[in-house]
């Protein structure tokens, strides 16, 4: 538990997922089985967030403790005005609107249902199990079959499915979703394969958060100097579709409620660098923040070699 410049250990806990099922067996608000499980270790958060705690590195806000495949990543696009913007200008070849854009007038119009009923349905992408999740400090890697990469500073959800297959919201954590833009930039039925990145989250994971008006910075430091930098805005207030018909979207689906399964679902964003032509190098950082949920979250990004290599699939 963050404590300002101290971080206080749990005592009788492995990961965030054990916390959660102790605290929904006992029936308790998870902020106060935490609480409860306080233990008299402090540590430094300054040099543990500056990477400069020789014994302790911070962890994905979430993981799965046994299986990285129980632990799906996903995400929703085109909720926010600014992405829907940025992609009407990226698959545009004239006046005409794209599918992009009528779907996002879809969110505007039957995004925010009545409390009880479903809405339209957003946007929905797959970007991998739990193994392609990277912690604050860690890079984010452009394969060598990858054109681009680049950030997308946005909130996510983390869920854990309980034993009797609901879904339940442990809380929220920054991330950054990171895709290659240019491959997506192609044809936009490229997108789903431009999502199956590596991508960030954390460093806090932020117990029932407010999420109507969020506002936040993203950055991007080359050689320790600032070459773009823009403000955020999420939270419902500035989206189309309504927190409560985003997840209702993706937990109907019988397959995402298997008892055990942990879940993290991006919410989109509203900028990036590359909607402004910014193409990042190897070594550039990526620093995102956004009020309410912690300390920065803070990658590198590693670009390996171009040229790609031939998968050869042989039978058995």
């Amino acid at each position: 538990m963050v404590e300002e410049n101290h971080i206080r250990l749990l005592d009788g806990y492995d990961s965030i997922v054990a916390l959660a099922e102790a605290a929904l067996e006992a029936g308790a608000p998870l902020s106060r089985h935490a609480s409860d499980a306080l233990s008299n270790e402090r540590l430094d958060y300054d040099a543990i967030h500056a990477g400069g705690a020789a014994l302790w590195r911070i962890l994905p806000a979430i993981d799965h403790p046994q299986d990285p495949a129980r632990c799906m990543v996903s995400g929703t696009g085109l909720s926010h005005m600014g992405s829907a913007s940025h992609r009407q200008a990226m698959h545009a070849s004239s006046e005409q609107l794209t599918d992009s854009m009528r779907m996002f007038q879809w969110g505007v119009a039957g995004g925010r249902p009545e409390p009880g009923k479903p809405g339209v349905s957003p946007e929905w992408f797959y970007k991998g199990t739990g193994a392609i999740l990277r912690a604050h400090n860690e890079p984010l890697e452009v394969p060598r079959f990858a054109e681009d990469g680049g950030e997308e500073p946005e909130i996510a959800g983390v869920y854990l499915i309980d034993r009797s297959g609901a879904p339940r919201r442990i809380g929220m954590a920054a991330g950054n979703e990171f895709s290659d833009h240019v491959f997506e930039k192609k044809n936009y039925l490229y997108l789903a394969a431009s999502k199956l990145r590596t991508c960030a989250l954390g460093p806090e994971l932020i117990v029932d958060p407010e999420f109507d008006a969020i506002s936040g910075t993203a950055t991007i430091l080359r050689r320790g100097a600032e070459i773009w930098s823009k403000p955020l805005q999420t939270g419902e207030s500035v989206m189309c579709h309504s927190l409560a018909n985003i997840e209702h979207h993706h937990f109907k689906f019988d397959v995402h409620r298997r008892p055990g399964d942990v879940h993290i679902h991006f919410f989109g964003a509203d900028a990036f660098s590359f909607g402004d032509g910014v193409r990042l190098c190897d070594g550039d950082i990526m620093k995102i923040e956004f009020s309410g949920f912690g300390r920065p979250l803070m990658n590198p990004i590693r670009i390996g070699g171009r040229s790609e290599e031939l998968v050869e699939v042989r039978p058995v």
